[in-house]
């Protein structure tokens, strides 16, 4: 039995696509999520220890300062913490979050999305896609905020579970999501067709306008408030704590929550004012109910109890101004923009600044403990519904306003009798028509119309079939009367060319003509004639010419008389007179 085996070459096989790895690259977000959420934690740890250290008094040891650390981060996530040493015994919540604290996990959070997105393009290798490099920085942060919560759990505050299982992702989440977006270049991608009008951008930016200027009214009502309760506010710090340390901490914690103070006097602001407590409240038109007040610094410059003042009512100018801010900014500078698209877009910014003014009230306020002070700051509803009221009653007759006289005619254009009269109504041009006939060819028509000096231009024939085309509308011409312009071009007779110059004819001495008459010589021509030249063929040079001499040039060497500028006489005298050819030959 034979086998027979044929080995042929073999076909060459297309090299295949590297496999990119994303997987180092993927751990490095991973790794730069962990390492933002440290850095937060250190941050706080360091700051702890430095007052625990310089405390006259400390109550517990460096490991119940670092576990304090522990839960002051995640309350800047928004995480309700629990206090167990309480007078009744009775866990108390802290949910009242100092919204300054929230910056600094935003940001470092913030920044480590976007360092994992460009830490591929600088290598020159695939950029991750932006899911997996949120994914990754999400998953790295979350890991050590769970072990923060595990932690902080041993502490004298530790965080409540349920609320750090949401609002630590939340914050997180947003965080990262915003640095990945602007890593990309902030895309918008595809939108639905009717998200990309031009005005939902104009009531978007209304409504932050108007947002932007309550908290700026806010931030000055808590600011004159604070000067004009300056003794108060100096005597809280001295019966808060007598060391600089103690001080320098409730200095420290009074500058966290100066945005919660700020939004608390913009709501104030709006009307339904912000809650102290169950039974107390302080709005414009009054501070009633008996308030259960910590000594702090901040609550020391509340208004005084009692029924509301003309200072107090005061304050209405600040939702007033946000909604002419709304108004104003919801105008679009375009003739064809309907009134009602104006209207809607003024409501649409009202919306949005009350969506915004709800969720910043949401979370500068929060529970304080039980009882009194569960209800600490203003309710989100109450003042997004005033901040809605105001804009809205606001921001829609004042945009309506802006866009009517925006696009309000200009006066004196239409008009027999306006002022404009005189450039408006043609006098121009059929002055400049004149004028062009008048001068002929000397000025070009511009227009591109025919000019009609010789009367109008035979009519065409419609053709069959054609439709007639009306003829534009003649403009109106202002006659001014007494005033006459002879525009007649006026005939210039043309002026007689001069004659030559004639020229004298020399008699020539001795010849006679018929009749005898003496014999004129002919005018000398202008240019001299050349005499003894004449045009030779070209032949070859002969021996012994000079080298200078040029080709085609030939010169004889004989001798030749001086040339006489007598003039040459005609006739038998004049064939006498001639001597013939001269030695310069131009070959």
């Amino acid at each position: 039995m034979t086998q027979v085996t044929e080995r042929g070459t073999s076909l060459p096989t297309p090299p295949r696509a590297p496999v990119p790895r994303r997987s180092p690259a993927a751990a490095a977000c991973v790794v730069g999520g962990a390492v933002a959420a440290v850095l937060g934690l250190g941050f706080l740890a360091v700051l702890v220890v430095v007052l625990w250290i310089s405390s006259p008094y400390p109550d517990s040891g460096p490991g119940g300062a670092l576990h304090l650390a522990a839960g002051l981060w995640l309350l800047a996530h928004g995480t309700d913490l629990v206090r167990y040493e309480t007078l009744s015994g009775v866990p108390a919540p802290v949910g009242l979050t100092p919204l300054l604290l929230v910056a600094l996990p935003a940001l470092l959070i913030r920044r480590a999305a976007r360092l994992g997105s460009a830490a591929q393009e600088d290598r020159g290798a695939e950029p991750l896609p932006a899911g997996v490099v949120f994914s990754a920085v999400l998953c790295g942060y979350l890991g050590v905020g769970a072990l923060a919560v595990v932690y902080a759990a041993a502490g004298p505050m530790p965080a409540d579970p349920l609320s750090a299982a949401w609002h630590l992702p939340a914050v997180a989440a947003l965080a990262a999501a915003g640095g990945v977006w602007e890593s990309r270049g902030r895309p918008l991608g595809q939108l639905p067709g009717r998200l990309t009008r031009p005005r939902y951008a104009l009531a978007l930016r209304a409504g932050a306008t108007g947002a932007l200027v309550l908290l700026g009214g806010g931030a000055l009502l808590v600011g004159a408030s604070l000067a004009w309760h300056g003794s108060q506010v100096q005597g809280s710090f001295a019966a808060l704590t007598g060391v600089w340390s103690g001080r320098f901490a409730v200095l420290l914690l009074a500058l966290a929550l100066i945005p919660n103070a700020v939004v608390w006097g913009a709501s104030y602001a709006l009307g339904p004012g912000f809650a102290l407590g169950t039974g107390a409240a302080a709005t414009p038109l009054g501070f009633g109910g008996s308030p259960a007040l910590p000594g702090f610094p901040l609550l020391a410059a509340l208004p005084g109890e009692g029924p509301g003042t003309p200072l107090t009512w005061a304050v209405g100018a600040v939702p007033v101004a946000a909604g002419l801010a709304v108004g104003w900014f919801a105008v679009r500078r375009a003739r064809e923009v309907s009134y009602g698209e104006t209207a809607l877009t003024a409501a649409l910014g009202a919306l949005v600044c009350a969506l915004a003014t709800a969720v910043l009230t949401a979370a500068s306020a929060g529970p304080l403990g039980t009882r009194e002070l569960a209800a600490f700051g203003p309710v989100w509803w109450q003042a997004g519904a005033a901040a809605l009221g105001w804009t809205l009653a606001l921001a829609v007759p004042l945009a309506v306003t802006v866009h009517a006289w925006r696009n309000r005619p200009a006066k004196g254009l239409a008009g027999e009798g306006s002022e404009d009269a005189w450039h408006d109504s043609g006098v121009r041009e059929v002055r400049w028509a004149a004028l062009r006939r008048a001068a002929g060819t000397l000025i070009p028509d511009f227009s591109g119309t025919p000019a009609q000096a010789d009367g109008p231009p035979p009519a065409k024939a419609p053709e069959a079939g054609a439709r007639p085309v009306s003829a534009p509308p003649k403009r109106p011409v202002l006659v001014m009367p007494g005033l006459k312009l002879d525009l007649t071009p006026i005939p210039i007779p043309a002026l007689p060319a001069d004659p030559p110059p004639e020229r004298a004819l020399a008699p020539v001495p001795g010849a006679l003509g018929e009749a005898g008459a003496p014999l004129v010589a002919p005018p000398a021509p202008l240019v001299p004639p050349v005499a003894g030249a004449r045009v030779l063929a070209r032949r070859k040079l002969p021996a012994g010419t000079p080298t200078g001499t040029p080709a085609g040039l030939s010169v004889d060497p004989r001798p030749q008389p001086a040339a006489e500028a007598d003039p040459v006489p005609a006739g038998p005298a004049a064939a006498a007179a001639d001597p013939g050819p001269q030695t310069a030959r131009i070959d």
